[in-house]
């Protein structure tokens, strides 16, 4: 049965830092958002119906796999933004659900003041993150990162408190992972 590790935050919270730490303690597989971003940006623009469309149906197509492949566990970071369809969610969680795995919710928070500060970091540049600080609060301002429709978390943790590995273990801890190695 999959278990399906589903952290979301703010650009520039540490989810692909924290899902790494988890992904080493618990054996558990990474399938970090930018996978599929970083795949399709050079063919669609950003938010284009095209690109929406893909990357939504590659998510969904990855984890229905999982589920059929019998991954014991899969880790996925996710910004929730609004080029991301409202249903994205609900669809996660039913084809999740019709593979007989279960999804458990991880919120990672951090002050706006240190986000900004990540933001230009230069390990952001392994992928195409969002890097500018005029750019996230001008998507900010428009309400670009709601997040009132995503699930209530089993676990929020603020990563300007906890390192990483702190982090990877409190997950590990709420959602009794084990720590399988």
């Amino acid at each position: 049965m999959l278990k399906l590790v589903f952290i979301y935050g703010l650009p520039a919270t540490g989810k692909l830092t924290v899902a790494r730490e988890l992904a080493a303690m618990t054996g558990y597989k990474l399938f970090h958002n930018h996978l599929v971003v970083d795949l399709l940006l050079p063919l669609f623009d950003f938010g284009s119906t095209p690109f929406v469309e893909l990357r939504e149906d590659i998510w969904l197509a990855v984890f229905k796999q999982a589920c059929r492949s019998q991954t014991a566990g899969l880790i996925f970071t996710f910004a929730p933004e609004a080029t991301v369809r409202p249903g994205f969610i609900q669809q996660t969680l039913r084809a999740i659900a019709d593979g007989n795995g279960e999804v458990e919710f991880v919120e990672l928070v951090c002050p706006i003041a240190e986000l900004k500060q990540r933001l230009v970091s230069p390990s952001r540049l392994q992928y195409q993150k969002l890097t500018s600080v005029s750019l996230f609060e001008q998507l900010q301002a428009a309400g670009s990162f709601d997040a009132s429709h995503m699930p209530e978390p089993k676990v929020s943790i603020d990563t300007s408190i906890f390192g990483p590995a702190e982090a990877a273990t409190k997950i590990v801890q709420a959602l009794d992972l084990g720590g399988s190695r």
